[in-house]
């Protein structure tokens, strides 16, 4: 394989990776029926601003007109304005400027252990809670596996999560949050 082949592949990557960045923006939005104004309140939380234009370009599907893949680094501060929010700010976090805090993010890398992690955080949710969630999308797992996906990457027992594990949670979460809100 040339070199222009795997930097291609490379690229592809990184765009599905983002475009799933996408999808789970607007899947959480979508669960927690937030519009822009939510949203863009949601994002205050980690003292954080966009504007109506950029946020509404990071919500489009990837075939609309005008959409715009969204950066790793800011669906990790939405995730964290998310924690904040639900749960309050950690006791002894400093409070980050808008370019500290994506200075930080963008030292970090989102993989989708790292996305179940902080989704389990914002939901306080526990394994059983995480088990329930997914079977309400009829997606079967062991409280072993979920734990898998909770360990450091160097142990033994640590497994990747899926994009396949990631969606079906995201459609978990809509069915308890749009189903309860409708009862």
């Amino acid at each position: 394989m040339n070199e222009d082949t795997e930097i291609s592949k490379r690229q592809q990557n990184q765009n599905s990776t983002m475009c799933m960045n996408n999808y789970v923006l607007r899947r959480v939005a979508y669960a927690l029926t937030l519009n822009m104004k939510g949203m863009l309140e949601t994002f205050n939380f980690a003292d954080y601003s966009l504007s109506d234009s950029e946020l509404k370009g990071y919500l489009l599907k990837d075939e609309q007109d005008g959409f715009v893949l969204l950066p790793d680094y800011i669906l990790i501060i939405f995730l964290d304005a998310l924690i904040i929010q639900k749960r309050g700010k950690k006791e002894g976090a400093e409070n980050l400027s808008q370019s500290e805090r994506v200075k930080l993010s963008k030292k970090e890398s989102l993989t989708n252990n790292m996305l179940l992690t902080k989704l389990k955080i914002a939901f306080n949710l526990k394994a059983e809670d995480l088990i329930e969630i997914l079977l309400k999308a009829d997606f079967r797992i062991s409280k072993g596996e979920l734990s898998a996906f909770s360990r450091n990457s160097e142990h033994r027992n640590f497994r990747p999560c899926g994009n396949q594990l990631i969606r079906n949670l995201l459609t978990g979460l809509t069915l308890k949050f749009r189903l309860s809100e409708e009862s």
